[in-house]
């Protein structure tokens, strides 16, 4: 892991900002979602994206009843029924 040499303080509802240019940098965009990973004494950041339910793909993904579905396998489905 590489550091970046920013430091940035927490705030008093648990929260810190990200600088734009690590935003810019990682295309990340406001309301964007991020996951949260830890490891040991270790905090991560991803970019959330969003998988298929079933064949864990991420392209093309259409949310149907809260679950994300690719259309690969939304095409699969149509052909079996």
């Amino acid at each position: 892991m590489k550091s970046t040499g920013i430091v940035r303080k927490v705030d008093e509802l648990g929260r810190i900002v990200l600088p734009i240019e690590m935003r810019r940098t990682m295309d990340i965009a406001e309301r964007d979602e991020l996951e949260i990973f830890v490891a040991e004494d270790t905090i991560m950041l991803k970019k959330h994206q969003p998988a298929c339910v079933f064949c864990n793909g991420a392209k093309n993904i259409i949310s149907y009843k809260d679950k994300n579905v690719c259309s690969s396998c939304v095409t699969m489905m149509a052909t079996k029924a």
